[in-house]
């Protein structure tokens, strides 16, 4: 049982991700057509938001709305098609190379 608000935000938008979004690897299953991926949100978790900051992509220390806002702005001046491509660079360099 998901007893953290945080946690279910953020594996719900992962969800969206995987339904909205489509990828040549299998991961992102793109069977949602008619929502555009230019919509997603990419809420961050400690290690994503730990390496948006350390990259000065967000400035906020809460992992908290605010930061959801900031970090989409940050993420959307990149690729405004696609914001969300870059969740998974964000959080592997958090998790496997501890950046």
């Amino acid at each position: 049982m998901i007893n953290n608000h945080a946690t279910l935000i953020i594996r719900i938008n992962m969800f969206l991700r995987w339904m909205v979004r489509r990828d040549d690897r299998g991961v992102d299953f793109g069977i949602w057509t008619s929502v555009p991926p230019a919509v997603l949100s990419c809420p961050p978790d400690v290690h994503s938001g730990n390496v948006a900051r350390r990259l000065g992509l967000l400035t906020r220390k809460q992992n908290d709305a605010k930061a959801v806002a900031e970090l989409d702005a940050a993420l959307r001046a990149m690729d405004p098609a696609d914001p969300v491509r870059y969740d998974f660079a964000l959080f592997g360099l958090g998790v496997f190379e501890h950046f």
